[in-house]
């Protein structure tokens, strides 16, 4: 996945600091990053395999988006790439392992590796991969918009009452179909049946 990654990125984002954002990246674990601790691709390279996922769901969507809507300007490739591929960039160097034991099938305890989470940048989520972007590349408003909201009402701080989201994905199409996106792939494309 880390091929189609690259590939991806670099047939398609050419802003000044795209090249010092993937230097950066190359130097983080974030082609060896789990997506999460337990659920969806929990396991290494678990990350940049969602990220794919989310780019070709996004992608898939903004073509349905265009069509449906001829009057509407779609988001350039570049967008598509930048939102679907580093939505979720402030999970590199996010998860620590730990050993913990369990009883395998023959009743013995035995060790195991666990992810956690092990935030040395407590910023948020989408707001922390907006951030992080911006340190290399200048973002779009669109495209700070549609990763600052992407986790739509898994994010902190709509579940604490903010009304900040709905604002966005009512001004910010591209917002609406990246939470979109990244639905279907965590729970069409990677979900083993647990939530």
């Amino acid at each position: 996945m880390k091929d189609e990654f690259l590939r991806i990125y670099q047939e398609n984002v050419n802003r000044p600091g795209a090249e010092e954002f993937l230097k950066w990246l190359e130097s983080t674990d974030f082609f060896s990053a789990p997506a999460s601790t337990r659920f969806h691709l929990a396991q290494p390279g678990g990350l940049v395999e969602h990220s794919v996922h989310v780019y070709e769901r996004l992608k898939a969507l903004c073509e349905l988006e265009e069509n449906l809507t001829p009057a509407h300007q779609g988001p350039t490739a570049e967008a598509i790439a930048v939102c679907g591929l580093l939505h979720d960039i402030c999970k590199a160097n996010f998860y620590g392992v730990e050993m913990r034991n369990r009883k395998n099938d023959k009743g013995q305890w035995e060790q195991y590796p666990f992810y956690i989470v092990n935030d040395q940048l407590p910023y948020g989520h989408g707001e922390k991969s907006v951030y992080i972007i911006n340190g290399f590349m200048k973002l779009t408003r669109e495209e700070a918009m549609a990763i600052r909201w992407h986790m739509g009402g898994f994010d902190e701080s709509v579940k604490g009452g903010s009304h900040a989201m709905s604002d966005a994905f009512s001004q910010f199409p591209l917002a609406v179909l990246l939470h979109v996106a990244d639905l279907q792939a965590t729970y069409l494309d990677e979900s083993d049946g647990e939530t």
